[in-house]
């Protein structure tokens, strides 16, 4: 690596990582938030019995889950305009890696919900609580402890999953490092700096995560030992 290499890196680290914190990250927390949102629905949906939004909500995450994210961003992005609907890349890519976190995660939840014993319902009912009533004070509050290392998880791989939304000429990180390659001509060199940042923002929501799930942990052990 010669003074010039260097000097790139040195030059791309602090435009790269503004873009990575500015964009990178907040559409990943938005996306996650209103995935989630959707994903509650459409577990609740599943488990509903209601024949008609069982059908849609397995449609739903069919659907999603059986095509590339990649194909989903450009039919909104660039698809949805031979129809009249123009987007922002921003709104855009917030929609597709929405439902993309809705579809993957309401299995999370449904599992986790079903995962609570059946005698917590009981109880709940015995107490004279409806069934939105047990499901919010009883049921949601035991499955969120259960979904807390999977959703982990599924958070970590949207920040990746960010990338894709280069494709779409939205200006996360990955869309940055694109530009200083084609500029500087080293695209082995500033992607594997990209890489390297986009590393840094999983090794530090890993150990967050890590962090979350002992908290949780211990909590549950004190409810249970109190109860």
């Amino acid at each position: 690596m010669d003074n010039r290499d260097i000097q790139i890196l040195m030059d791309s680290f602090w435009p790269l990582l503004k873009a990575g914190v500015a964009f990178t990250l907040p559409l990943a927390i938005l996306s996650f938030a209103f995935g989630l949102v959707l994903a509650l629905l459409t577990a609740l949906a599943r488990l509903s019995g209601v024949s008609i939004l069982i059908a849609i909500a397995r449609f739903y995450v069919w659907i999603i889950r059986g095509t590339p994210l990649l194909v989903q961003l450009y039919i909104i992005f660039y698809g949805l305009p031979t129809v009249g609907i123009v987007l922002d890349p921003f709104i855009a890519a917030l929609i597709g890696f929405s439902l993309s976190v809705g579809a993957y995660n309401s299995e999370v939840i449904r599992a986790a919900i079903q995962s609570v014993h059946h005698g917590q319902w009981e109880a709940a009912e015995s107490l004279g609580m409806t069934r939105t009533q047990a499901l919010r004070r009883i049921i949601l509050p035991q499955a969120a402890r259960v979904s807390v290392p999977p959703l982990g998880n599924s958070f970590i791989s949207l920040v990746k999953d960010t990338s894709l939304a280069a494709g779409i000429a939205y200006l996360e990180m990955f869309r940055v490092s694109q530009q200083i390659a084609a500029t500087t001509y080293e695209a082995l060199l500033v992607y594997s700096e990209a890489a390297v940042i986009y590393l840094l923002f999983s090794t530090v929501l890993s150990a967050l995560q890590n962090y979350i799930e002992k908290r949780v942990g211990r909590h549950a052990i004190r409810v249970g030992g109190t109860s």
